[in-house]
């Protein structure tokens, strides 16, 4: 019965729901021979990730239901929220990963609620520490997302992202970005197609990914006492929610110049690669090649060593130089790697060449007139050697391109 407070109806607190039953053996076993997932990564054999199983609950409360992706230092789950009632997204983080520190950034996320992009960015629904011998692991719980802008790449049999979907994805990405920079003071480091992530709509993709599970158990199988399992990915949702920006646990601050390195090895900019200092321009940089990767269906740069050894800053600042000319010499001069590949007066040194016979204009292959034109100014207004001429976030989601109708 309610309780009766001060004229105030008090409802009962719901009881927390019980755990679901998995089924415990009705599951495909994957060879030996196959590698799966997580077993890529060195992280693996030397047993840094937490061995998540299915149906086990963690912080007495989080059950997890299945797995939704990987990377190198975590794993994620869908996973029942018992005592809320609802589902969330776990990322279980490596030994040595996600130290409270690096949670201090989603604190900063809360300063801004009023914000009209604040919903634009993942936020953190709680964060945790599962023990465990030998070293504890770190928890973030996050709302469920859908598939990443890549994911969505994948599944598009042209390779290329429709423009209207790009365009609106790129404004909401835009006004996250300015929230993170003039709001939050942060500066986010990893903007990529992996990284962008689409709002989950419809609830009862949890209950059929749920179903799924229990129907159809994940393969999985169990390396030296530790189980992998082969991801999950939810079905198909016909409601296009808005685009939201994620791993910000990855952010510094932007109250101060930095000079390390960062950022995906294609993603890079001029000023991480010639050791100039870097701060919020870095995001603008990563957003534009990632938006004529999207677009175009094929990177901007690879950045590839012409003996195939794979990728080198040399071989992407040479095609960079293809795509934008040489670099001004006053960048070159703040630079603490400049002279490793250029001259004092800002000829190219390296002993491979810079790319011929291409262009911004000659490898845009898909719009024409107005259209391509706008398109390209909006690109160079990402694309330029010196943060300090890069528009801000603020600015481009403006831009008329990005608002303007699709041709």
């Amino acid at each position: 019965m309610a309780t009766i407070m001060r004229g105030i109806t008090k409802a009962p607190r719901r009881a927390a729901s019980p755990p679901l039953c998995f089924p415990p053996n009705d599951f495909e076993t994957v060879p030996d021979w196959e590698v799966l997932e997580e077993e890529w990564f060195d992280k693996f054999k030397k047993r840094q990730y937490y061995p998540a199983n299915i149906g086990e609950v963690l912080h007495s409360r989080y059950q997890i239901v299945g797995k939704l992706g990987f990377g190198g230092t975590s794993t994620v789950w869908l996973a029942r929220d018992l005592q809320g009632h609802r589902y969330v997204a776990l990322k279980i983080y490596t030994r040595g990963e996600g130290s409270r520190n690096d949670f201090e950034i989603y604190k900063q996320l809360d300063q801004g609620p009023s914000h009209p992009a604040y919903d634009f960015v993942r936020r953190a629904l709680d964060i945790f520490t599962i023990p465990r011998p030998g070293g504890d692991h770190s928890c973030i719980v996050l709302v469920p997302m859908w598939e990443s802008f890549r994911d969505f790449l994948d599944r598009n049999p042209v390779r290329r992202f429709p423009v209207s979907i790009l365009k609106m994805g790129l404004v909401q990405i835009f006004a996250a970005l300015d929230f993170l920079h003039t709001e939050c003071k942060l500066v986010h480091t990893d903007i990529n197609s992996s990284n962008v992530l689409h709002e989950l709509k419809e609830e009862s993709l949890f209950e059929r990914f749920t179903q799924a599970e229990m129907q159809n158990p994940s393969r999985r199988k169990i390396v030296n006492d530790m189980p992998v399992y082969a991801s999950r990915r939810f079905d198909r949702q016909m409601l296009h929610g808005h685009a939201v920006l994620g791993d910000v646990d990855s952010a510094v601050s932007g109250e101060k110049t930095w000079n390390h390195d960062v950022q995906p090895n294609v993603y890079r900019s001029p000023e991480v690669m010639l050791g100039t200092g870097w701060s919020y321009p870095v995001d603008i940089w990563n957003a534009g090649v990632m938006a004529w990767d999207l677009f175009e269906g094929r990177r901007l740069f690879y950045g590839n060593e012409p003996d195939g050894r794979g990728y080198s800053t040399r071989a992407h600042l040479a095609e960079v130089v293809a795509l934008m000319g040489p670099p001004p010499l006053d960048m070159l001069q703040r630079g603490k790697r400049s002279l490793e590949f250029f001259t004092e007066d800002g000829k190219w040194k390296q002993d491979i060449n810079i790319p011929k016979g291409i262009s911004l204009e000659m490898s845009e292959e898909f719009l024409e007139g107005k259209d391509k034109k706008m398109f390209l100014a909006f690109m160079r207004k990402m694309l330029q050697w010196r943060p300090e001429d890069r528009e801000t976030a603020g600015e481009l989601f403006f831009d008329p391109w990005l608002n303007g109708e699709v041709e």
